[in-house]
């Protein structure tokens, strides 16, 4: 029988209670009253619809999401490229493996929470949902607070582990300095934006994030050059609109949630906080170790002078396009894998995860043909520094290839992360990209820059045949979360 032909009766409301799946027990609230996050019909919607719609249907806004997201980011680049020279793009670039490794963190409670409120969705227990939602609000602020006081005290041996040039380290102290400070507010925008995806609602976040595309539009001429007599801030003032920017949209998010009747504030249980770590946690450290993968990398890089090290973030700025896009399939990919997990439906599942790669990789076709053909025009969007654009050109073309297996690597981790079954993938994509450290350093002695983005692809590539093995053996449809 085909997903399209799926009967709405075979839904279950909830699972029978002899059955692992629901490992948080529904504990008896002592404070607040439970609330109903989605109706019977969304739920039925995500877990009996045909596949395509319902992929398309939450795909969509989230693919939209990220491509605004890629605004968002893209007109920092811009500005601080066009405006501030290549060493303050430079030190944009290389700040932001450190801010990747932070923002990998937050990421911990974002999928872990995905994981958990989609499976109580699924299982028809919104309420629960509801509690998940904000016991991993204020995990993620508490844990927003930590790093960033943690990153300040930290931020001189952080900035020489890079051993960047002096005019760069100098910028990057400003930026990423500037940053880090602003973490416990990131943090609570990557709960609040897997609140509203876990439920199946990925047109919210996409709204919110579109307003804080405009407000980063505004801001950044105005706090990097001065504008309406507000001082030029230069390279600091791109992170302060970042913080401005992301700050709004967990606050507008926050009250969203509340207003709806889709977050409950209360006690805190450990049990949830250990949930959501638990599952969590492996993609955390991916990211993390990802990070510092890139930081010695960059030790590589740095011996062929600041167009390489601009180039290397800028690539991964143009790349980035396409990584968010696929981001989004697997936001859509983890809430309906989860929600069809909940109602003891796996196989469904795993058709979803598959389906949607399929439509990631027809949009990574269209990526490789624009890296292949106008790579130069791509970089020229960012810089006008001639060694730069061609450094990053040169990138873009050996790396193209590679997006073709992006979609199976994101979206598919995606899926995972939506099953609960997150160290596996840890455990594949870290060893992968440990490669890049030894197969970088000699490569650069072979063939310079060219040796370098080469072990960066096919790396790269491997990640995605190596997930697409997980998806295939399918031992995540029997993890509980």
């Amino acid at each position: 029988m085909t997903s399209a032909q799926a009967p709405r009766a075979s839904v279950t409301a909830r699972p029978p209670d002899d059955t692992p799946a629901a490992a948080l027990p529904l504990d008896t609230y002592d404070g607040g009253v439970p609330v109903a996050v989605i109706g019977s019909r969304a739920v039925s919607g995500v877990v009996a619809d045909p596949l395509s719609r319902v992929i398309w249907r939450i795909g969509a806004p989230a693919v939209a999401s990220n491509l605004l997201m890629i605004v968002f980011a893209s007109a920092d680049a811009f500005w601080v490229g066009t405006r501030l020279g290549p060493e303050a793009l430079a030190a944009v670039a290389t700040s932001l493996f450190w801010i990747w490794l932070v923002v990998s963190i937050a990421e911990m409670v974002g999928i872990g929470l995905t994981a958990v409120a989609a499976r109580r969705h699924g299982e028809r227990r919104p309420e629960e949902a509801a509690r998940v939602v904000g016991e991993a609000i204020l995990y993620a602020v508490g844990l927003g607070a930590v790093v960033a006081v943690s990153g300040v005290v930290l931020l001189p041996w952080l900035l020489d582990a890079l051993h960047n040039p002096a005019a760069v380290q100098a910028l990057g102290a400003r930026y990423l300095g500037t940053y880090l400070m602003g973490m416990p507010l990131i943090f609570g925008f990557f709960a609040v934006d897997a609140a509203f995806r876990a439920s199946g609602d990925t047109r919210t976040p996409m709204v919110i994030l579109g307003s804080s595309v405009v407000m980063t539009l505004v801001l950044d001429p105005v706090l990097i050059l001065g504008r309406f007599g507000i001082p030029a801030l230069g390279i600091t003032g791109a992170a302060v609109a970042t913080i401005a920017t992301r700050g709004g949209a967990f606050l507008i998010g926050t009250a969203l949630l509340v207003r709806r009747r889709m977050v409950q504030i209360g006690r805190v249980r450990w049990g949830s906080l250990a949930a959501i770590t638990r599952v969590g946690l492996p993609t955390a450290i991916t990211g993390i170790a990802f990070s510092a993968i890139y930081v010695a990398v960059t030790r590589t890089v740095t011996q062929f002078g600041t167009p390489a090290l601009a180039a290397m973030g800028l690539g991964f700025r143009v790349e980035s396009w396409m990584y968010m896009v696929g981001v989004g399939f697997g936001a859509a990919a983890a809430a309906i894998v989860g929600q069809n997990l909940g109602a003891r439906q796996p196989d469904r599942a795993a058709r979803a995860g598959w389906i949607t790669v399929a439509y990631g990789t027809l949009v990574s076709l269209i990526a490789v043909v624009i890296e292949l053909t106008i790579p130069a025009h791509l970089a020229g969007i960012f810089t006008r520094d001639p060694a730069v654009i061609l450094e990053t050109a040169h990138y873009l073309r050996i790396a193209a290839l590679a997006q073709l297996f992006t979609a199976a690597e994101i979206v598919l981790e995606g899926a995972l992360g939506g099953a609960g079954d997150t160290l596996p993938p840890m455990i594949m994509s870290t060893s992968i990209s440990a490669l890049r450290i030894p197969l970088a350093a000699w490569a650069a002695t072979q063939w310079g820059t060219t040796g370098i983005w080469a072990v960066i692809s096919v790396t790269a590539a491997g990640r995605g045949i190596g997930m697409a093995v997980l998806w295939r053996l399918g031992r995540w449809k029997h993890h509980s979360v």
